[in-house]
């Protein structure tokens, strides 16, 4: 049985600029805000990354799941190159917080360890 098979899957969005480093494995760690639909995401589950509007889709096995309260602790507990290796710690910040505003934040983060899945 395959790892997908055996399974929890989830679907999330992501932008062409982090799919395509995800997808390199050179990402491996994702930020979200710990909405209650992610909420019983763990480790050994697996995420289908598609970029909204198209087929095309990243595997990518849950390594492990941590929260923090702030982006900023995240960024600096995880390690800014981990989370994004293309972009400098403030420069990430920025982005995350055009995603996020500050009331999705306060809900707390999530730092979802990933590895990719062979196709």
């Amino acid at each position: 049985m395959s790892e997908i098979a055996a399974a929890r899957v989830h679907e999330l969005n992501l932008y062409r600029r982090y799919f395509d480093l995800v997808a390199a494995g050179q990402k491996t760690i994702e930020v979200r805000v710990k909405y209650p639909r992610l909420e019983d995401l763990a480790s050994g589950d697996v995420i289908r990354f598609r970029i909204k509007g198209t087929d095309e889709t990243c595997d990518v096995l849950v390594k492990r799941v941590t929260e923090y309260e702030t982006f900023e602790a995240l960024l600096d507990g995880e390690g800014p190159a981990n989370v994004n290796p293309a972009s400098s710690r403030e420069q990430q910040l920025a982005n995350i917080r055009e995603i996020y505003a500050a009331e999705k934040e306060a809900l707390g983060v999530l730092a979802i360890e990933v590895e990719l899945l062979p196709r």
